[in-house]
């Protein structure tokens, strides 16, 4: 199993490692909120570009993600998340290809969200761009209507392996306890039989809760938990979150 390191940070090993989100809408709201995220002892910093309100100026977020890493001072994870996976703003296709790249050329930032069923042209080249400027690539695929069937959560893994992603992540929505075993199953066979870098995977809401704190029992490298404000539902605080992972 590769693991991925970021400076001290070493996803792959050891306790699932806690990501915070950063949803504000503002500078000022996203650099608060940074200053939490890293008071919070959080192992990594999600920005999340899609509730950045000055988005779609793609060089001057770019240059604005300096000031973001600064006041994180912790490994940086830039996510534009689209609208049908559970985004806040719609964007095309190219323009999303074209705001990553500037981010890139940018190059203030650790790993890059990249979602597994965007064109695949486009995210080879993405992919490839970002390991020759030595950023990590998280591709994710997110079910929010549904939890497909083991073998397809397990495929989708399978697909971001073969895509060259450095670490796998999904998330999918729970209807029943049923549900949650299955992607809990789904991800220890995944990391028993198949996988050879970190995964990230969890069951969403009230009824997944379980999923994002037994990550070390069955194969999940890392988890979401909120210093301020939810980017998800079903994460918890990260103070609870760590204490029940260090109890773990």
């Amino acid at each position: 199993m590769n693991t991925v390191s970021v400076g001290s940070t070493v996803i792959g090993a050891g306790k699932p490692k806690v990501i915070v989100p950063i949803v504000g809408k503002t500078r000022e709201e996203i650099l608060s909120e940074a200053k939490i995220a890293k008071d919070s002892q959080c192992d990594i910093v999600e920005w999340r570009i899609d509730h950045f309100s000055e988005i779609l100026d793609f060089e001057a977020a770019a240059d604005f993600c300096q000031e973001v890493k600064a006041a994180v001072d912790l490994p940086l994870l830039v996510t534009f998340r689209t609208l049908k996976e559970g985004g806040v703003r719609p964007m095309a296709d190219d323009d999303y290809f074209e705001m990553y790249h500037a981010f890139i050329k940018a190059g203030h930032f650790d790993l890059m969200d990249v979602e597994l069923f965007m064109p695949a042209e486009s995210v080879n080249i993405l992919v490839e761009t970002l390991h020759k400027n030595n950023k990590y690539v998280v591709m994710c695929n997110h079910d929010f209507d549904q939890t497909p069937a083991k073998i397809e959560i397990i495929n989708r893994l399978k697909m971001m392996q073969e895509k060259n992603a450095d670490i796998c992540k999904i998330a999918v929505m729970p209807k029943s306890i049923a549900d949650v075993i299955t992607l809990l199953d789904a991800t220890q066979e995944m990391y028993t039989e198949y996988a050879d870098r970190p995964l990230i995977t969890m069951s969403m809401g009230k009824l997944g809760v379980v999923s994002r704190i037994s990550g070390e029992t069955f194969g999940s490298a890392a988890t979401f938990g909120a210093a301020k404000e939810a980017s998800a539902p079903g994460q918890l605080a990260v103070k609870e979150l760590k204490e029940i992972l260090a109890t773990l």
